[in-house]
């Protein structure tokens, strides 16, 4: 018997109607009917067709075009404390399984995928750093923060503490303010430095992640590395946008004879040294501070022979938009191009986008672009997406982001 429904209605226009029914979670302002009830920011709605057919609950952000996020399509389920635990539990099991020794280093929660919309969390061991990117997630924290905690003691995981990593200005789109630091645990002190060393693929990494990127070290590259890992013995190599080290350290592990790690941020580079030596590996991983836009074109002009026979390109998204998908993939043409023309017959070329509006079909395009201007061909050896630990819906493109190739240029 369907529980009596105390929540208040979003309508839904015949548009918004079908998105539901094709099993996007997604609820726009613009496929919302005007209504004389007020929907509750960071609350729970019904959408429900014009006719009144039910078809799903979700959590109301008034300050956003999306305006409904769904949890549910299930007319029986009761959102309590029971409904989250499960929710966690499933997202935590999901991780143990797919990620088995890594699952100490790994993302936990990604947003819509885990039925969780706007809210990450990644673990570096025993802290976890989250972003709570709509009002629904924001409202819940105090539920859901404390019951991550439990749940994970409970499978003798040790969390020291949570840490919130707010401080991104897209929390303004759902109205809410930006700020980052220790969510309060009850009965759990709170951690006395905001850096930590994790391990991943058997190299150990200094993690800050108060300051560092997003949460402060990107955990959907780890299987991409070990493929690098793979191809690197004897090689000289470069590694672009290399923020704290990741892919450079992966090559160095795997054997490369040399490798240089560039990022434009000094702060990387030191980073990149510690974890170096923290390896020690400072003896085959050169950092060097410089833009990389700069550092292509000016390798190229250099005589003698080429100086590195193997490059990788792991550049920030370049678009988070639809706007600006075109000078975006300009970007990344102009990036692989020089690449492609520093590198020797027989070189190797790992390219990769983060960016979910830079499709794969773009992005194989520009590549073939940018091998027709280079005059070489590209041999694929691999073509790869984001960890599982990232999982992809298909009935969510935008869970589906990572494009990551391994070429021979020939």
């Amino acid at each position: 018997m369907k529980q009596t429904r105390n929540y208040p209605q979003a309508v839904v226009t015949p548009k918004g109607e079908r998105a539901v029914l094709g099993g996007h979670p997604w609820v726009y302002a613009a496929e919302i009917l005007p209504q004389s009830d007020p929907l509750p920011n960071g609350g729970l709605a019904d959408v429900v067709t014009q006719g009144g057919k039910y078809l799903g609950t979700g959590l109301v952000s008034l300050s956003s075009k999306i305006r409904v996020r769904l949890v549910s399509r299930n007319a029986n389920d009761r959102f309590d404390r029971d409904f989250w635990e499960r929710r966690l539990r499933y997202a935590i099991d999901y991780r143990r399984t797919v990620m088995g020794e890594q699952f100490d280093c790994c993302r936990l929660i990604f947003g819509e995928a885990d039925q969780f919309p706007g809210l990450t969390v990644d673990r570096f061991g025993e802290i976890l750093v989250t972003q709570t990117l709509s009002a629904g997630m924001e409202a819940l924290k105090p539920t859901l923060f404390p019951l991550l905690h439990e749940v994970l003691a409970q499978s003798g995981e040790r969390i020291a503490g949570i840490y919130e990593r707010n401080d991104v200005a897209i929390r303004a789109l759902e109205g809410l303010p930006e700020g980052k630091g220790f969510f309060p645990l009850p009965g759990v002190p709170r951690p006395e430095s905001t850096r930590t060393v994790i391990t991943e693929n058997g190299i150990r990494y200094q993690v800050d992640f108060e300051n560092g990127q997003k949460t402060g070290f990107f955990l959907d590259q780890k299987q991409n590395r070990q493929a690098v890992a793979r191809l690197a013995a004897g090689k000289r190599v470069l590694d672009c946008f290399t923020h704290t080290g990741s892919f450079a350290l992966n090559a160095a592990k795997g054997g490369a004879a040399a490798v240089t790690a560039v990022d434009v941020s000094e702060a990387a580079i030191q980073m990149v040294a510690e974890n170096a030596a923290l390896n020690g590996l400072s003896e085959v991983v050169t950092p060097l501070a410089a833009n990389v836009f700069d550092l292509l074109p000016e390798l190229e002009k250099r005589p003698g022979p080429a100086p590195y026979d193997f490059i990788i390109l792991d550049p920030p998204a370049f678009t988070k938009s639809r706007k600006t998908v075109e000078s975006a993939m300009r970007g990344y043409k102009e990036l692989n191009y020089r690449a492609m023309k520093l590198l020797p017959r027989g070189g190797y070329l790992a390219t990769c986008s983060c960016s979910h509006f830079a499709t794969e079909e773009l992005f194989q395009r520009m590549l073939r672009s940018a091998a027709r201007d280079a005059a070489v061909d590209l041999r694929q050896i691999e073509a790869r997406q984001q960890s599982p630990d990232h999982p992809i819906l298909w009935n969510v493109p935008e869970t589906n982001y990572l494009k990551f190739y391994l070429f021979q240029v020939v």
